[in-house]
């Protein structure tokens, strides 16, 4: 009987692993034929109700406007070098809505703004669009609006934090600039 049951528990694993593994190659097709795609013009208002991560994750993108580096936040995350933070900062486009950037990682010690240079005029980005991540791994830890400690990229959290209105649902992975540059 034991022999039995540990038959079809471990079939039903392979059968699992399996079908895991045929949704993970589609994945990583579909992710490298975004990421070497041509930018297209990130979504716009009229589009952010239908964005989902099936059909617009990793999508490559570009887009134009002001960053508002006064309303910038850091989401802490692990790194090989120790703490580390994403500097997500909000970019004004000229129809009035706001796409948070993430403009790259840097490490705790140029964590606060004054630390490294910000971009001023208009900037045009050109980066990967991602979903607003609302829910964390297992032992993450949640955000803290109130002590502006991030864990996760929720970019809807940090906009209402910010007193930001017309936020885009998600957030793009600027492209390097300058590999000496921070972030």
């Amino acid at each position: 009987l034991l022999a039995l049951i540990g038959a079809i528990g471990f079939g039903s694993l392979g059968t699992w692993q399996v079908h895991r593994l045929h949704w993970k190659l589609d994945l990583i097709a579909r992710v490298d034929s975004r990421v070497h795609a041509d930018p297209v013009p990130a979504p716009g208002p009229a589009d952010w109700p239908k964005i989902n991560a099936a059909d617009y994750e990793y999508m490559r993108v570009t887009l134009r406007g002001t960053f508002l580096n006064g309303d910038e936040a850091q989401v802490y995350t692990p790194t090989d070098w120790g703490p580390g933070y994403w500097v997500l900062t909000p970019l004004r486009r000229d129809d009035g809505t706001v796409v948070f950037v993430n403009r790259g990682l840097v490490p705790e010690a140029m964590k606060a703004p004054g630390t490294r240079p910000a971009p001023e005029g208009e900037q045009t980005v050109t980066g990967l669009l991602r979903i607003s991540e609302t829910r964390g791994w297992l032992f993450s830890q949640p955000n803290e609006p109130a002590k502006d400690k991030w864990h996760l990229r929720d970019v809807g959290a940090i906009a209402a934090a910010r007193g930001l209105t017309d936020v885009a649902p998600y957030f793009v992975d600027q492209e390097m600039v300058s590999p000496e540059a921070w972030p």
